[in-house]
């Protein structure tokens, strides 16, 4: 979103504050940050449409763990062939929710047996490229 002045402006409602918050914490960074880096690949349209969502039941609900959410966007992304840094995002987020490499690779092993080999295998590269300890 852009104020009168033509800088990215902070979010106005409650729900789409929550979603920016939400969007620093699987970012890592502080949410001046996120806004720059969503404005930046996005625009402030989508980035605040984004927002909104983010602040809804998905990711502010208290029926999954930030762990759960985790391995739901990250089997999404996979499926949908999503293997950049917008994977990096989660399987970072993925890593410090308590999930290690050995559960990241069984999580690919187990896409495997429901979507295939080739998804999943090209999600392990990225698994390998954001490991820290390799």
């Amino acid at each position: 979103m852009m104020n009168e002045t033509g800088h990215d402006a902070a979010p106005s409602t409650v729900r789409a504050r929550a979603g920016r918050a939400r969007f620093a914490l699987n970012f890592g960074v502080d949410e001046a940050t996120a806004q720059r880096l969503m404005t930046e690949r996005a625009g402030p349209e989508y980035t605040a449409e984004a927002y909104e969502a983010a602040g809804g039941l998905g990711w502010q609900g208290n029926a999954l763990t930030d762990r759960d959410r985790s391995i739901a966007v990250i089997s999404a992304l996979v499926t949908s062939h999503i293997i950049d840094d917008r994977l990096d995002v989660y399987l970072n987020l993925a890593r410090r929710n308590g999930i290690d490499e050995d559960g990241l690779t069984q999580l690919m092993i187990l896409l495997t047996a429901y979507i295939g080999q080739p998804l999943p295998s090209a999600a392990m590269s990225a698994i390998r490229r954001t490991d820290e300890h390799r």
